[in-house]
């Protein structure tokens, strides 16, 4: 069967694009190429992700420049911009009627495109064309694009590619360096016992929002929540441990600003605040698959997971909120407080401890 260019790149090619803005900008160039006259074109497509509903994605014709914006699910960080981005955007561009077509389905992605002109019934025969063969092309990349991001989410960015990157077996991982924050809350268990459930999953939802978006923020990753607790890690990507050092220790600080914040708004609720503990200790640890020959977890283990564990542990009896390894403390500048040293349970030698700066006793 003789194709068009633009359908034989379609049915061809279009797959191997990396990403949905991308196979926007080459399928516009093609369509140019194949006569027909583009402005600027637009896709949107819905997306598998904790906080955004929506990505479209606009190409323009002239500068072959692809810029992008995020429409918001409910509960997301902004209002979700109406359905209408794509075909606002292009009508900025060109001031014309924009043609659409739905890819696949009457629901599915959205292709939008504006020409210089209004397009001719031959025109816009052949748009609607390239939308129907683009569904297969869109579909194995949003396949790709739902995969990355279900893993990001459960995950975290560097695992998920980790775990992407390497075969599916329990023998796989790999030795690494990384500054490690583990906390957790204090007194979840009376919380749980005492609090309809609705609130304990709100109060947990609340305190895991300040914690990892305190992690998030200075370049680190969530690699666990473990009941009312989280293990983090800041990899060591360079020579010097210290960046890690100092990105775990400002996390910390951040964490505790924001939980001051979040408690301020409880008490004005009425509603008890909630206290936790932090520990920051820096070692090596084995990051890859563990568990049954079927059943895969990613994760972080080995003895300096442990110590982390084990500090943390430490933070209620001296009455601090965050508490620092001598290893960790060894590797940074920012200003600490040395509290001696001390057994770990479980752990053989004792360990330096620190605590931060402006670090306050956790209430209760």
């Amino acid at each position: 069967m003789q194709l068009a260019p633009t359908l034989a790149w379609l049915v061809d090619a279009a797959q191997n694009c990396s990403g949905a803005d991308r196979l926007l900008a080459e399928l516009g160039a093609h369509l140019v190429g194949d006569g027909v006259p583009l402005a600027a074109g637009a896709l949107t497509l819905e997306v598998p992700h904790p906080l955004i509903a929506k990505r479209t994605w606009l190409w323009r014709a002239e500068s072959g420049e692809v810029i992008e914006a995020l429409g918001f699910a409910p509960g997301g960080l902004a209002p979700d911009p109406p359905n209408d981005a794509g075909r606002r955007w292009l009508r900025d561009i060109a001031g014309g009627e924009v043609h659409e077509d739905a890819v696949g389905r009457s629901d599915g992605p959205l292709l939008g495109w504006i020409g210089p002109r209004p397009f001719t019934a031959d025109e816009i025969e052949r748009l609607r064309q390239a939308a129907r063969f683009a569904a297969t092309p869109l579909a194995v990349l949003a396949g790709r694009a739902t995969l990355q991001a279900t893993l990001d989410a459960y995950l975290g960015k560097r695992s998920a590619e980790r775990v992407l990157a390497a075969p599916l077996r329990r023998d796989l991982g790999e030795t690494i360096q990384a500054a490690l924050l583990y906390a957790d809350l204090r007194n979840f268990t009376i919380l749980s016992e005492t609090t309809p459930p609705a609130q304990v999953i709100a109060a947990l939802d609340a305190w895991f929002d300040r914690i990892a978006g305190a992690v998030h923020a200075f370049g680190g990753e969530v690699l666990k929540f473990i009941g009312d607790g989280v293990l983090a890690i800041f990899p060591v990507l360079e020579a010097s441990p210290r960046r890690a050092c100092d990105a775990a220790l400002r996390a910390a600080g951040a964490a505790e600003a924001g939980m001051a914040y979040l408690n301020a708004e409880r008490r004005a609720q009425g509603l008890p605040p909630l206290a936790f503990g932090a520990a920051l200790h820096l070692g090596e640890m084995l990051w890859g698959n563990i568990g049954a020959a079927n059943r895969l977890d990613f994760t972080a283990i080995g003895p300096a997971v442990n110590l982390a564990s084990r500090l943390e542990g430490l933070c209620k009896q001296l009455g601090r909120t965050v508490l620092v390894s001598g290893a960790l403390a060894a590797e940074t500048d920012m200003p600490l407080i040395a509290l001696g040293s001390h057994s770990l349970r479980g752990i053989a030698m004792p360990c330096e401890v620190f605590a931060l700066a402006k670090a306050e006793a956790p209430t209760s």
